[in-house]
């Protein structure tokens, strides 16, 4: 079995120049051919949708989004009693034979409606078992110290697959349709299953005590994460982020391009600006570890964010929006590398999966409510008014991290004070 490297003597700082271990490169090559995988079979999905007009497509999206949210806690719980490596195994076998069964369903029946209904309920109940047990593997895979570059690698990863998956998606669809994208799907759980089983990790922490229920376990999830005195602020933060910060370029940024009349390629090139301002810091975490003090640099972040957004209602020129995007783009980067590893990293040994559940029903809910909000101030007030409410929103909440001392003050590797862990 593969294992990880012992911790270095005293190693509580961060060791930029060491490199990651073979485990978790393992692991993050499997998790991104499986983000590779789903992203080809969601596209999928709602291409195949599509076809049978509005009401089906949402009711697809909802069979995915409505289980995940009311299973999220307890997939976290399950992960922390069971370990999350075995949740793993257990989801992506699941997912192996339902994918299998999928495509010979599709390629025999096509696509209809109900197939598709029931193919949504099954992805959305296994993420609620597998993001939380997922979410918490680097924890469990590399030392504290090298958690920021560990979490900043997956990021890079990830951007690099959302940005491949689409076109992948629209030529396999159009060659082999659902049938073929479940195929593919099935072959990635696969190679991510045989990785599974040989790594193990090292850094387990104690499994949760069996004496309460589940539900009883998913419930201490909030307990903990709202009582202690880093996680509070840390998942208010990514609350704010998730509803104020997200939403700009997905929503609004299209709905202001089309009201300036700046066109379609405008809006693709403050897409691609964002990303390159969040490469520029993504790939400096994973050369060199954390920058500073997480919980200060994620603070900051939201505010060199929120001055970004505000310069996009107020940009003149499709040049201007452009270069804002660069700066919305670095403080995102210097939000999301910092603050997720900070999370996970201050997160009880026994929470490991119920806090990253937590986390994601956080983001969930957030997004969700506030996608809607922003919706209908754009219809009533304008795609500027919304963006300006989301700068002003994201700037406070920057501002409010800076007033928590125990969220400005925290250095990866070292303990905190934390309330009844």
């Amino acid at each position: 079995m593969i294992a990880l490297e012992d911790l270095p003597p005293g190693g509580v700082g961060v060791t930029a120049g060491r490199r990651l271990p073979t485990s978790y490169l393992l692991w993050l090559a499997g998790i991104l051919a499986s983000l590779l995988g789903n992203s080809l079979f969601y596209f999928a999905l709602g291409w195949e949708a599509s076809a049978h007009g509005g009401a089906v497509a949402g009711l697809v999206l909802t069979a995915i989004t409505l289980p995940r949210v009311l299973l999220l806690l307890i997939g976290g719980a399950v992960g922390d009693r069971v370990s999350a490596r075995r949740v793993l195994i257990i989801g992506d076998a699941v997912m192996l034979v339902f994918s299998v069964a999928l495509a010979a369903s599709a390629y025999h029946l096509g696509a209809p409606p109900w197939l598709l209904i029931a193919a949504g309920v099954a992805v959305g109940v296994a993420d609620a078992f597998y993001l939380p047990a997922s979410g918490s593997m680097p924890r469990r895979l590399v030392s504290q110290d090298q958690l920021s570059q560990a979490l900043a690698l997956r990021q890079v990863g990830g951007q690099l697959v959302a940005m491949g998956g689409g076109p992948l998606g629209g030529v396999l669809v159009g060659l082999a349709g659902l049938a073929g994208a479940a195929l593919v799907n099935a072959v990635t759980f696969a190679a991510v299953l045989t990785l599974l089983i040989i790594i193990r990790p090292r850094y387990n922490g104690p499994a949760t005590a069996r004496s309460g229920g589940v539900v009883r376990d998913a419930v201490d999830s909030i307990r903990v994460g709202f009582r202690d005195p880093v996680l509070r602020p840390g998942l208010t933060l990514t609350g704010a982020a998730a509803g104020f910060l997200l939403p700009v370029l997905p929503l609004l940024v299209p709905l202001l391009a089309r009201a300036e009349d700046w066109g379609a390629a405008a809006g693709g090139l403050i897409f691609g600006a964002q990303g390159v301002g969040m490469a520029i810091v993504t790939l400096a975490v994973v050369r060199r570890g954390p920058l500073g003090r997480p919980g200060l640099l994620a603070a900051c972040g939201l505010l060199i964010a929120g001055a970004g957004v505000a310069g996009l209602a107020l940009s003149s020129t499709v040049g201007i929006a452009v270069g804002v995007g660069l700066i919305m783009g670095f403080g995102s980067g210097l939000f999301a590398s910092h603050l997720g590893p900070l999370i996970l990293g201050v997160t009880p040994d026994t929470h490991l999966s119920r806090i990253q559940a937590l986390l994601t029903l956080v983001q969930s809910l957030a997004s969700l409510i506030m996608v809607n909000v922003l919706g209908l101030i754009v219809d009533h007030r304008g795609a500027a008014v919304a963006i300006l409410i989301c700068a002003a929103a994201t700037s406070c909440v920057g501002l409010l991290g800076l007033r928590s001392a125990p969220l400005r003050t925290s250095r990866f590797g070292l303990n905190t004070t934390s309330v009844d862990r």
